[in-house]
């Protein structure tokens, strides 16, 4: 069956991520439709204020099952919510939006800050980010490559 929005671009259950303003040039990130909101490893996560607003430092570890690669990040903080994980526990985590290059598509991308570091993705993709961009084919993986990073990046 055709379906009306063909055109836009396929993502596998899996897919290379670049988060240009954390300075994270490419991670790995599983395609979540079961999660609303995408969510990023992270750890001491640490907020702080800046010019009278409220940013947080955290350090990534942008590589699964490395911890020898440690990038320190900063953002201005967007919200402080409630989220529920896949097993059920509710934590209060901060939310940040970034810009996120999913193949040849920069898109702003709200992120909650986690530490996943007993899970194997580094970072999670929700629906919220994919609403209405991508089509899903859970069979397959990377099928946006991975983003070039000689993309022009802002600063």
């Amino acid at each position: 069956m055709m379906h009306a929005s063909s055109s836009l671009p396929l993502l596998g259950w899996r897919e290379w991520v670049g988060l240009p303003e954390l300075n994270i040039a490419q991670i790995k990130a599983k395609v979540d439709t079961g999660a609303r909101s995408s969510a990023l490893h992270a750890f001491a996560i640490d907020p702080y204020r800046k010019g009278g607003q409220r940013w947080v430092m955290f350090i990534i570890h942008p590589r699964q099952k490395h911890s020898e690669i440690s990038i320190e990040c900063h953002a201005p903080i967007k919200d402080r919510r409630m989220v529920t994980d896949s097993g059920g526990h509710k934590q209060r985590r901060y939310v940040i939006e970034t810009q996120l290059l999913l193949g040849q598509s920069l898109i702003t991308a709200e992120m909650t800050l986690t530490n996943r570091d007993s899970m194997l993705f580094r970072m999670l993709i929700g629906r919220t980010t994919m609403n209405h961009r991508f089509i899903i084919d859970p069979s397959a993986s990377y099928l946006q490559g991975k983003p070039n990073h000689y993309v022009a990046m802002p600063d």
